[in-house]
């Protein structure tokens, strides 16, 4: 904007000054020409009285004396024939003047004042004063540029001016967008001062007004989630209960268990969905710990629905750079699916190795496989809620990973979760 509007104010400045500057660059030289030209005639008035009175010595004389002191080129013509002072040939206006007319006119070398002097016994004689074309144009070059400068400093001046009044309009355009990029990095107390003109002023406090509403939909939007994930309290505890009164003791031990891990969830939910900024240290966990647990907890539900389950794990410790709470999420979201989307009894892989880089955990089954667009955000083709893998995707994402999703090699789908080392806090 700022360059936009400086060319305008240039283009306007130059276009004034060239309709200004240029008939005043003509009237200059104008003027010149006409004041040598009235200086000529003046000194050509002068000799009248000599020539038409004088004799030819006197009139030599007196001529060559004016010669000398304006330095331009005199003549007088005799009605006679003879030529007094510089020896030039009758020119047209000569000609002309001794018929008795006097005028102005140009020439090659300049301009001409011809005077025709009558009174002489022996008829018209005629005085020729040549003006050279340096006389004509004597201080014009200076006076150009003296314009041209005059212009360039106006044109400076124009542009100063329209660079001062562009600032005034693109520093509060520059704070708009800062502001609006620091609420689109979740900078939810970011404000803008009003400044500029009545327009940008109405911007910046309707940019304030949304960010405000916004804080305050979040904030309703946290409580909402964290006053139903509270509600999941209850079943829990009624979980619980049901669990410790099992007669077998690993049944209610495995079930406790999971029903601690599910209130763990749910705290951490909590938590999460009342937090106002974001943790101040990175995020690690140990994924061989992680994955060897949850494999755990699983292998229980294959046993009992026929599913084979074939290990590879890495041991650990096998750091990664994902909150441990969200790992455990993601990994249960990729095993969860095996059980939910193939049918009893289809075998399934599990592998957990170290590559250059990065950890790199494979689900793979010998199911129908899945289908394209499956990692969308709410896309499910077995009506469920199709947030698994994108799950399992953020939880990737925030370890500098990815999630990868390929036929497998015996026909079903394969999972790969790839993530990437811990963070130290000043990368963080």
């Amino acid at each position: 904007m700022r360059a936009r509007l400086a060319l305008l104010v240039a283009a306007v400045s130059v276009l004034t000054l060239i309709a200004f500057l240029v008939p005043l660059a003509l009237l200059v030289r104008t003027v010149a020409e006409d004041r040598a030209t009235v200086r000529a005639t003046a000194d050509a008035q002068s000799l009248v009285p000599v020539v038409g009175t004088a004799d030819a010595a006197t009139i030599r004389l007196t001529v060559e004396q004016l010669a000398a002191e304006s330095g331009r080129p005199v003549s007088v013509f005799l009605p006679d024939g003879t030529v007094l002072g510089a020896q030039t040939p009758r020119t047209p206006a000569v000609a002309l003047a001794a018929r008795g007319q006097s005028l102005t006119g140009e020439s090659a070398a300049g301009r001409e004042v011809v005077i025709a002097v009558q009174g002489r016994a022996d008829g018209t004689g005629v005085i020729r004063i040549a003006v050279p074309q340096h006389e004509l144009t004597a201080g014009v070059t200076r006076a150009w540029l003296v314009l041209a400068l005059l212009g360039v400093i106006l044109v400076l001046i124009g542009l100063l001016v329209a660079d001062r009044l562009a600032r005034t309009l693109v520093r509060p355009i520059s704070d708009l967008s800062a502001v609006s990029h620091r609420l689109a990095n979740a900078e939810l107390d970011a404000r803008v001062t009003p400044a500029g003109p009545p327009e940008l002023r109405e911007v910046a406090g309707a940019l304030n007004h949304l960010a405000t509403r916004i804080q305050v939909l979040l904030v309703q939007e946290r409580e909402q989630v964290a006053d139903l994930s509270h509600q999941l309290r209850t079943p829990l505890t009624a979980l619980r209960l049901e669990a410790e009164s099992l007669r077998d003791p690993d049944d209610a031990a495995r079930i406790t268990a999971a029903a601690d891990g599910l209130e763990r969830a749910v705290t951490g939910l909590i938590r999460q969905a009342r937090w106002r900024h974001a943790p101040a240290q990175p995020a690690s966990s140990d994924a061989a710990a992680i994955v060897a647990d949850r494999v755990a907890f699983w292998s229980v539900l294959a046993e009992d629905t026929g599913r084979t389950v074939t290990l590879d794990l890495t041991p650990g410790p096998l750091p990664v750079g994902v909150a441990a709470d969200n790992l455990t999420a993601a990994v249960d979201a990729l095993l969860g699916n095996v059980f939910a989307h193939t049918p009893d009894g289809t075998p399934f892989a599990v592998r957990l190795a170290r590559e250059v880089g990065e950890v790199v955990l494979t689900v793979a089954d010998e199911g129908p496989g899945m289908p394209a667009g499956a990692i969308r955000r709410g896309a499910s083709a077995a009506g469920s809620t199709g947030l698994g893998l994108d799950i399992a995707r953020r939880a990737a994402q925030n370890a500098g990973g990815r999630l990868e999703v390929r036929p497998g090699p015996y026909g079903g789908a394969q999972v790969l979760l790839r993530l990437g080392p811990p963070t130290s806090p000043r990368d963080a």
